[in-house]
């Protein structure tokens, strides 16, 4: 697969149509793998933000989207799924081109995996949301209302279909949606954009601006917003909560991991060991819920090092856009100068490079790390304890058994995903139900779109997939005295 030819956007879309921005200015996206320009955006302002807001507000309050039937508002959920089909190879390596992601499995998480959420979700548009029940002496009806408009802001590493896990719930139960495009990886959130104008969504009912921290910022201060939705780091989540506090501002957080991958006594180690770079080195690492440390029994140790050791040197570390690639580039220079700056800590407090932690001699341009495996790690290390958003693996070793595997598992102040690799799927299912963390698979990895997906602790506020990402963007309303 080659790459896109570079999109020049100078609008965006707001009220229904492709509006001019603020300013003619435009910002480059800088391709991961070839450090050149992929595309160029508007440069979002507040100012911009006020319109979209404005145009979100008068489709709540004047518009007919909140009173559409939650049938219709899915027949429009499920067009727009239909109008991205054929767009599906052009979203995949659009967001390869801008964030590394490779393309064989963009093509499932970066393209697929939104259109289904779409379809999904207006499937479960048409649920009952008003319910009548006997009360004390007289008659109740408890409704549940669309909370307003809700701003949506979306990290770079899977864009749109983050887009979508906030989007397509809001409008399904009638919402609507201001959606911030990540500086790093704006353009598939045009192509949406493009979806929506095919399909003739509503004037306002969803609107897309561009912009950095001061534009993010201004959403979620914005009066006009009821409810913000936000994917990213724990760190920006702390200070949108701050401000969301101030304002009593509904907000839903999904954010940082430290996940942990636990191999049982009765684990084969060559056999689970492309497993465990599946759940912790998807996407190059650049997964919240990627599961980055490996809790291996002390005497497996030197099997599942070896295991690991040879499964990753049969990854292909190169082109995004190559289908036989398994490890693109990070996003940025930034990316990658972190990553690196956390191999460094890790050998300085003692860990032992077991593969990888440079950058690849053979690839001149891209912002690659090699896929690296530390080992001699333990739980109070930087390396284990925050988050590197790379395709880096620690390796700890615990004895004790099941319940020691699980206190360190648990000894983190994240709580977001996690996976146990055994023989035994019921001993894994008894692991599973005591690892404090909102998703974790049994042998593979704990993420299902129909199945809600958020974090304990530090990992965030909230839930979004399934169908309870509904009941987020709902007010519940009780009516007392209703007439028989």
């Amino acid at each position: 697969m080659t790459a896109v030819e570079p999109a020049r956007r100078t609008r965006l879309y707001i009220d229904g149509a492709w509006r001019a921005p603020a300013s003619d200015d435009l910002v480059a996206v800088v391709g991961a793998a070839t450090e050149e320009p992929v595309g160029w955006v508007p440069a979002g302002s507040p100012t911009d933000v006020n319109a979209a807001v404005a145009a979100a507000r008068r489709a709540f309050d004047e518009g007919p989207w909140p009173a559409l039937t939650g049938a219709e508002r899915g027949g429009y959920l499920r067009r727009l799924a239909a109008a991205l089909q054929p767009r599906a190879a052009q979203i995949a390596a659009t967001v390869a081109g801008e964030n590394g992601s490779p393309i064989t499995w963009a093509m499932s998480g970066q393209a697929y995996s939104p259109i289904a959420l779409l379809d999904y979700y207006g499937t479960l548009a048409d649920r009952e949301g008003e319910a009548t029940r006997p009360g004390r002496g007289t008659t109740i009806t408890v409704r549940q209302e669309p909370v307003g408009v809700v701003g949506a802001i979306v990290p770079f590493n899977v864009p749109l279909m983050i887009a979508v896990a906030k989007l397509a719930p809001a409008l399904a139960v009638g919402c609507t949606v201001v959606v911030k495009a990540p500086p790093e990886a704006p353009l598939s959130l045009f192509l949406l954009a493009d979806a929506a104008v095919e399909v003739g969504l509503p004037p306002g009912v969803l609107n897309i601006v561009t912009g950095g921290a001061e534009v993010g910022e201004h959403l979620v201060r914005h009066p006009g917003v009821d409810k913000i939705s936000f994917t990213g780091s724990t760190a920006v989540g702390a200070r949108i909560a701050a401000l969301c506090g101030a304002d009593l501002r509904r907000v839903v957080l999904e954010l940082g991991g430290k996940s942990a991958s636990i191999v049982l006594d009765d684990a084969d180690p060559a056999a689970i060991a492309t497993g465990l770079l599946d759940v912790g080195m998807t996407n190059n690492g650049q997964a919240c819920a990627a599961a980055t440390r490996v809790l291996v029994p002390r005497a497996r140790h030197d099997a599942v090092v070896d295991a690991l050791v040879k499964a990753v040197g049969n990854l292909v570390v190169g082109n995004p856009l190559d289908p036989a690639t398994d490890i693109g580039p990070l996003v940025t220079e930034r990316q990658r100068g972190k990553v690196l700056g956390y191999v460094e800590s890790g050998l300085s407090q003692g860990a032992r490079l077991a593969v990888g932690g440079g950058r690849p001699a053979y690839l001149e341009r891209g912002w690659f790390v090699e896929p690296t495996v530390f080992t001699s790690v333990t739980n109070d290390m930087r390396i284990a304890r925050e988050e590197i958003f790379g395709p880096v693996l620690s390796l700890i070793s615990y004895e004790g058994g099941d319940a020691e595997a699980v206190r360190i598992a648990n000894d983190s102040p994240f709580g977001l995903a996690g996976s146990v690799w055994t023989a035994d799927p019921h001993r894994g299912l008894a692991v599973a139900r005591r690892v404090r963390t909102g998703n974790f698979g049994i042998n593979r990895v704990g993420i299902d779109l129909a199945a809600p997906f958020g974090g304990f602790k530090q990992s965030g506020i909230g839930r979004e997939f399934g169908p309870e990402a509904l009941d987020h963007f709902v007010e519940i309303k009780t009516i007392v005295g209703v007439p028989d």
